[in-house]
């Protein structure tokens, strides 16, 4: 059951980098966010009550349900529907996409072979989706994928901490919701100044900024 829900987690990244509509995007997210809930639920043993509900309320709560509502709730006031025709075309960006994911199954294979104990599925997983965030970063234009695509790095740094270990410290998790919260919170604010004061959500009006 687990390593379906990792495959998901996987094809989540490979179908991001194949649309262009900002919503989609959203609702990767929000999917990502209650496949980790899943994942937790089925894949993680020999943990507090305590921590276990924290974990819960991380994923379904705030990764599946509130970041992704106010992230569409900013797209849809801003009227950002679609990416901008990104640098590399949405074809390349495809095969980029799956030479990370096949780049990630190898990983994982090392992982396995060299007998560690890290979960060979999780860590090459999360491997794709810290590097194919990343990529989609680099790739995209508009400020608001940027943000999404952060999102889908945090996902892909809390399925590398499950992989590692079974126990997340609760002082890590609190930290990581708390970075979480600032980040978008920031994040928002800074999109929406940008789109009142320059009319536009494209990367190249940073250029104009001045002191």
């Amino acid at each position: 059951m687990t390593d379906i829900l990792i495959i998901l987690l996987g094809t989540t990244m490979l179908y991001v980098s194949s649309v262009s509509r900002i919503e989609a995007y959203v609702k990767m997210l929000a999917v990502q966010g209650f496949l980790l809930f899943f994942l937790v639920l089925v894949g993680v043993r020999g943990m507090s009550w305590l921590n276990i509900s924290f974990l819960v309320f991380e994923t379904l709560i705030v990764k599946g349900i509130v970041i992704p509502y106010f992230l569409l709730t900013v797209i849809r006031r801003n009227e950002t529907p679609r990416e901008i025709e990104p640098y590399i075309s949405q074809f390349y960006s495809l095969l980029v996409a799956s030479a990370i994911f096949v780049f990630g199954f190898v990983a994982a294979f090392w992982a396995a072979r060299n007998g560690s104990a890290i979960r060979p599925l999780y860590f090459g997983v999360s491997i794709v989706m810290i590097i194919m965030s990343l990529f989609l970063i680099v790739n995209r234009k508009r400020i608001i994928t940027h943000i999404l695509c952060y999102m889908m790095l945090e996902n892909g740094i809390f399925l590398l901490s499950l992989s590692v270990a079974n126990e997340l410290p609760m002082l890590v998790n609190i930290g990581v919701l708390l970075d979480l919260f600032v980040a978008i919170y920031l994040f928002a604010i800074f999109f929406n100044k940008i789109n009142d004061i320059y009319d536009g959500s494209h990367v190249d009006v940073l250029t104009e900024l001045k002191d």
